[in-house]
C-alpha cells in the first residue's frame, strides 16, 4: 500500500485516507468526563469487570440485542485481541472463518496453529470445527445474515458441539428502514455454544480507548474469563467506567450511524457515476464495490485522484476484484472525495 499511499499524497487536495476504518468523530464528552473522573485507578481493576460495568453489560445485552436465557458477559481489550486469542485461549483445532473477511480470524487460527478453513455463507455445507466465525454486518462488505442463514448457523452449533463466534462489532449501523439481529436473539433463550463479540470502538468513537466485551454461553464464557485472569487480560478501570456510561446511552450511537449513513449515500453516488458496482454494503460503515478488474487497479485509479482505499484481496482470493472504502472520515473529506471522483469522467 505504500506506494499508493505516497501517490495519493502528491495529489494537489492532499490525500483522503479511506483505507482504515479507523473513526474521527469525536469521542462523547460524556464518555470522556467517565474517563477522567476514574483516572486515580491504583488498584488493579477486575477481569470479570466491576460490578456496574457487569449490570451495563447485561442490560444492554438484554434491551439492545434481545438476549434472553442463561447468559453471562465479559469486557475485553477491544474486540480484534479477543478474535486474534480466542483459539489458542479455548484451544481449537479446527477453525472456520468466511471466506471473504476479516483478516483477523485468519490469523488468530495461525498463533494457535489450527487448522483454518475459509467457508461459504451457508452453514449447512460447513465441515465440523471446534470454532467457527460469523460477521454480520461483515467487514468488508457490509452483507447482514438473513434469519434463515443465521438459525442455519446455530442448528450448525448445536448438532456439532460446535462454538459459533458472531462478530456484531457493526451491529449498530443497520441498513436503512432495519432493526439490527444478533445470533443471541435468534437462539430464543438457549445460548449453548453461542457467543457474540461487540465492540465500543466503532459505536462509541472509542476505538483508542480498546473497549470491548462477549456475551454468551456461561460456561464458555467462565473458561475465557479464567485464563484471561491469569494472562493479565483486564481491562483498566478508567476504560471500564467510561464503558459503563457509553452503554447506558444509545442516542450518540443512533447519531453516529447517522453519520456514516450520510457519508456512504454522498460516495456511492459518485462510485456508480464512474462505473462501479456495490455489492451489499447497506449496513455497517464501509462500501465494498468493483470495476471488474483487478483490485489494484482501482487502488491504483483512485490513489491518481488522491484518494486512498483498501484492496479486496486483503479479505480473501474472494475479494480480488473489489476494493473497500471506509465511511471514517469527516463530512467534508468524503465530500472531497466525491467532487475528486465525479470530476474525473
Amino acid at each position: 500500500m505504500a506506494p499508493f499511499g505516497a501517490r495519493a499524497r502528491e495529489f494537489t487536495g492532499g490525500i483522503i485516507d479511506l483505507s482504515q476504518g479507523t473513526p474521527v468523530d469525536v469521542t462523547p464528552e460524556f464518555i470522556q468526563s467517565a474517563l477522567k473522573e476514574s483516572s486515580n485507578a491504583p488498584s488493579y481493576p477486575l477481569t470479570i469487570g466491576t460490578p456496574e460495568l457487569r449490570a451495563a453489560m447485561r442490560n444492554w445485552a438484554t434491551k439492545i440485542l434481545g438476549v434472553t436465557g442463561e447468559f453471562d458477559v465479559l469486557p475485553t481489550i477491544g474486540s480484534k485481541e479477543l478474535v486474534a486469542w480466542l483459539p489458542s485461549i479455548l484451544r481449537a483445532k479446527t477453525v472456520l472463518y468466511p471466506k471473504v473477511a476479516y483478516p483477523t480470524y485468519l490469523v488468530g487460527s495461525m498463533i494457535h496453529q489450527s487448522q483454518a478453513i475459509a467457508v461459504d455463507i451457508d452453514a449447512t455445507t460447513w465441515p465440523t470445527s471446534d470454532l467457527a466465525w460469523i460477521n454480520s454486518p461483515s467487514n468488508p462488505t457490509g452483507r447482514v445474515h438473513s434469519a434463515d442463514e443465521m438459525q442455519a448457523v446455530i442448528t450448525y452449533a448445536r448438532k456439532n458441539n460446535s462454538l459459533v463466534v458472531s462478530d456484531e462489532c457493526y451491529i449498530s449501523f443497520p441498513a436503512k428502514g432495519e432493526e439490527p439481529i444478533s445470533i443471541l436473539k435468534l437462539a430464543a433463550g438457549n445460548n449453548k455454544n453461542l457467543l457474540a463479540v461487540h465492540s465500543m470502538s466503532k459505536r462509541s468513537n472509542l476505538a483508542g480507548y480498546r473497549a470491548g466485551l462477549a456475551v454468551g454461553d456461561p460456561e464458555v464464557i467462565a473458561e475465557i474469563r479464567e485464563v484471561r485472569k491469569h494472562a493479565g487480560m483486564m481491562l483498566p478501570l478508567p476504560i471500564q467506567n467510561a464503558m459503563t456510561a457509553a452503554l447506558a446511552d444509545e442516542t450518540h450511537v443512533k447519531e453516529q450511524a447517522k453519520r456514516y449513513a450520510a457519508r456512504r449515500e454522498v460516495l456511492s453516488a459518485a462510485l456508480v457515476k464512474v462505473g462501479f458496482k456495490i455489492e451489499f454494503s447497506d449496513a455497517g460503515l464501509y462500501i465494498w464495490c468493483t470495476r471488474a478488474e483487478d483490485c489494484w487497479h482501482s487502488i491504483s485509479w483512485l490513489a491518481e485522484l488522491g484518494i486512498l482505499a483498501t484492496p479486496g484481496i486483503f479479505y480473501g482470493e474472494a475479494g480480488a476484484k473489489y476494493i473497500r472504502i471506509a465511511m471514517t472520515a469527516t463530512d467534508a473529506q468524503i465530500a472531497d472525495a466525491a467532487v475528486r471522483i465525479s470530476k474525473s469522467i
